[in-house]
């Protein structure tokens, strides 16, 4: 997938005016591109669409126009637009009420390092995690993290031909697989050109 330019972008002015319809269709694709894992882990898995958003409302909230903020910003975010070999993804763990997060958090050190995907008749990927800073501690894990799901030319082709595709995470306190769906593995088979 090719990278945002500044090209890419609305201006500040542009955006006040297309904003609601904008946000209304990236909403749209994001539902697609949610993928629960049991009732308190999600991947939100990123596309160029995703990423434009963030950028876009980064510029909006900060007010940045000038072209090497503007440049800044796209530097961030354009790292988590997939590759075309690779899915990436927000990885949260969601949890509403504040206790119960904190000693979720604890309990689940090192789950970020136990999230996978695995295609039919191939051995499980495991997220590549945080490449641009570490997360955690050894006492509690992050809510958040960002990962990269790398897949080789066979797992591709596999994926593109309808092959069945679970996703998972085999922590000692929180282990769960799931397959995905086919409105799903529609929207990431897309993410692979």
């Amino acid at each position: 997938m090719q990278k945002l330019t500044h090209q890419d972008l609305y201006s500040l002015e542009q955006y006040a005016l297309l904003r609601n319809n904008f946000r209304s269709r990236v909403m749209a694709s994001k539902k697609a591109r949610r993928v629960a894992i049991g009732e308190n882990a999600a991947l939100y898995f990123e596309d160029k669409l995703t990423i434009q958003y963030q950028v876009q409302e980064m510029l909006r909230i900060e007010r940045i126009f000038e072209p090497e903020g503007i440049e800044e910003e796209l530097a961030v975010y354009n790292p988590l637009i997939p590759d075309g070999s690779n899915w990436k993804a927000t990885f949260m763990l969601e949890y509403g009420n504040i206790a119960e997060r904190r000693v979720a958090l604890a309990r689940l050190v090192g789950i970020e390092h136990k999230v996978y995907v695995q295609v039919a008749g191939f051995e499980p990927v495991y997220a590549i995690c945080n490449e641009d800073l570490e997360r955690s501690t050894p006492d509690k894990t992050s809510a958040v993290h960002f990962m990269r799901f790398e897949f080789t030319p066979s797992m591709i082709t596999a994926i593109k031909d309808n092959s069945t595709v679970n996703v998972g995470i085999n922590h000692e306190e929180y282990n769960i697989n799931r397959q995905l769906t086919v409105d799903e593995l529609t929207a990431l088979r897309q993410d692979l050109t």
